[in-house]
């Protein structure tokens, strides 16, 4: 396809949406299209610099009788300014509010221009922020203003469609994980930083926010040490971090536990862990056990939501009913006693990331996406 001008927003944090977005920037640059990153800050996963991949900061502005910065009129102002300045083709704004709601005052704005929306739905931004009675009216309104609407699962399509009442096409395309996590490999010395050669290790990643159950991790974690020798390592950071600590010492079970804080290269720690846990109640797709999968660790987490897309239960993982701790902490020692077992689900998770969740099929599909919208 031709070279195209696009314009993509995300937020900068470690969540899954602009981890996806950042990653599909850059994957996007690297084929080369001229990409303009907007955000409000440097995204984590950024990475290596590629000549036609720009990043613009969207300026804060503070003002008395402002109760809160009004980010969503700055980021229109940015996305006109920078559609004038680059000639945009087309924003892909990743969360419904307030980013696709500032992409049409951006177009509005511009009404000279064609400019090319889409929108792709990650999950909390429908489930619960769109569902919100404050932001629901404006939520469906962002949706139906788009020209094209992607969800990251199956799951979230219906959700969508249910909790708004809305009958327009969308498309699914399933998140994706890189080179990075795909070719990672551990070696024993790296792995003997975090724990002896013979202690299996645990780990869960998350934003430790209530919905990712974090103090259910350490609960599976303190049945499977009660019978044998064990690591728990624990990425990222959030509200729910004290009362993780605060479970640990009641359990017991803290001296066997790292708490990393967030990291960057989440592979080189991944690829190390025997058992990956996640226990969330809510995950419209569930991309840190994606990325677990590819690094050929067996992921353990609860049927909810889009996970049953993302893990095939028995082959390459294991999925129990939510708040069932008992039976997720039996088949981690069913598993950690039985290697082979073991090495059989890794293979088949990490079989299953390279047939369905391919980056380059993903970039694929939301270029169609971009040709059908731009009309070809």
């Amino acid at each position: 396809m031709k070279t195209l001008r696009i314009g993509i927003v995300c937020y900068p944090t470690y969540g899954g949406s602009g981890i996806v977005a950042t990653q599909l920037a850059s994957l996007l640059a690297a084929r080369g299209h001229e990409i303009h990153l907007i955000s409000y800050g440097m995204p984590v996963r950024l990475g290596r610099h590629l000549p036609n991949l720009y990043l613009h900061e969207v300026p804060s502005f503070a003002y008395s009788l402002f109760h809160q910065q009004p980010y969503t009129l700055s980021l229109a102002c940015s996305l006109a300014e920078v559609t004038e300045e680059a000639d945009i083709d087309l924003y892909h704004v990743h969360y419904a509010i307030p980013h696709a709601v500032a992409a049409h005052l951006a177009r509005e704005m511009l009404p000279d221009r064609k400019i090319g929306l889409v929108t792709t739905l990650h999950g909390t931004d429908v489930t619960l922020v769109g569902t919100d009675p404050s932001y629901r009216s404006i939520t469906k309104f962002a949706i139906e203003r788009s020209d094209a609407v992607t969800c990251v699962s199956r799951f979230l399509r219906d959700e969508t469609v249910r909790l708004f009442d809305t009958r327009i096409p969308m498309d699914v395309i399933y998140n994706f994980v890189t080179d990075e996590f795909v070719q990672s490999t551990s070696t024993l010395v790296a792995r003997t930083l975090l724990a002896p050669s013979s202690v299996p290790i645990f780990a869960h990643v998350s934003n430790f926010r209530p919905v990712k159950r974090a103090p259910d991790v350490v609960r599976v974690f303190a049945i499977v040490r009660k019978e044998m020798p064990a690591r728990l390592i624990l990425v990222g950071d959030g509200p729910d971090m004290p009362k993780v600590r605060d479970v640990a010492r009641q359990l017991g079970v803290m001296n066997d536990i790292l708490l990393l804080g967030n990291q960057e290269s989440l592979q080189d720690i991944l690829v190390h862990a025997d058992i990956f846990l996640m226990p969330s109640e809510s995950e419209s797709f569930g991309l840190a056990a994606l990325e677990a999968m590819a690094c050929d660790t067996a992921v353990l987490a609860f049927r909810i939501g889009g996970v049953p897309e993302v893990v095939e239960d028995g082959t390459s993982g294991f999925l129990f009913d939510l708040g069932d701790i008992e039976a997720m902490a039996a088949k981690a020692l069913e598993l950690l006693r039985d290697r082979t077992k073991l090495d059989a689900i890794k293979r088949q998770g990490k079989a299953r990331v390279l047939s369905t969740f391919s980056a380059h099929d993903k970039v694929d599909a939301y270029e169609a996406v971009y040709r059908r919208i731009l009309g070809g």
